[in-house]
């Protein structure tokens, strides 16, 4: 590694998450700040496959040692229940086109890497701790409610409908791209909470992190 890769921290004293400031979905959690470190580097070759649609830049092995940690946050109860909860100064940071391009892409290559492992999965995955007792359909209606809720936050009004409704899925994202590839300053989406850098890193973790669970949970 001839570059190191920024992380910001967002830690409460029960659990931190250590989150990539320039790859979107590439966050983990552990315990303290040491093991989000850890888990970090651990799914970096995993998350290398989102970051190859497009043939994007990216180190798929780095050690704790390539992490740079450039900015610590305190963290909430949403931290703790296991989300990323906090725009970063990182975040705030402005997008010309081509970053906003970028962003965007790689939160519709974790849409579709969810779409692919959800279809590939069997209905019935293995219980365990992550996850529980939920089976994959469960878990695809989970990420399409939430989706649906990240679509209001950034000012995307969308009626409810079915979890396996493709073209009311496909609208919705759609519509939720195009607010991603716009050119940004540091104000957040709608004039709510969430600038883009977190937008799209939000909705990306979410759908990379379910993805990941039907895979780890799938025998």
């Amino acid at each position: 590694m001839t570059k190191p890769i920024p992380v910001t921290i967002e830690q409460t004293p029960k659990k931190s998450f250590a989150t990539a400031a320039d790859w979107p979905g590439w966050s983990r959690s552990g315990k303290t700040e040491k093991l989000a470190l850890e888990a970090l580097a651990a799914y970096a070759p995993r998350y290398a496959v989102i970051a190859a649609v497009g043939q994007r830049r990216f180190a798929a092995s780095p050690t704790v040692a390539d992490l740079e940690v450039v900015e610590h946050n305190d963290g909430s109860g949403g931290t703790e229940y296991g989300v990323p909860s906090h725009p970063t100064d990182h975040d705030a940071r402005p997008t010309d086109a081509d970053e906003a391009a970028r962003l965007a892409g790689l939160v519709e290559a974790a849409w579709a890497f969810f779409d692919r492992t959800a279809e590939a999965a069997s209905e019935e995955l293995r219980k365990g701790p992550r996850g529980g007792g939920r089976n994959t359909s469960k878990v695809v209606s989970h990420v399409m409610e939430a989706d649906r809720a990240y679509a209001r936050e950034i000012g995307v009004q969308i009626r409810e409908f079915v979890p396996d409704d493709k073209r009311a899925v496909a609208a919705m994202r759609d519509a939720m791209l195009e607010v991603l590839r716009a050119v940004r300053d540091a104000a957040p989406l709608a004039g709510r909470r969430w600038p883009a850098r977190y937008a799209a890193h939000r909705i990306a973790w979410h759908a990379l992190d379910h993805a990941w669970e039907i895979e780890d949970r799938t025998d």
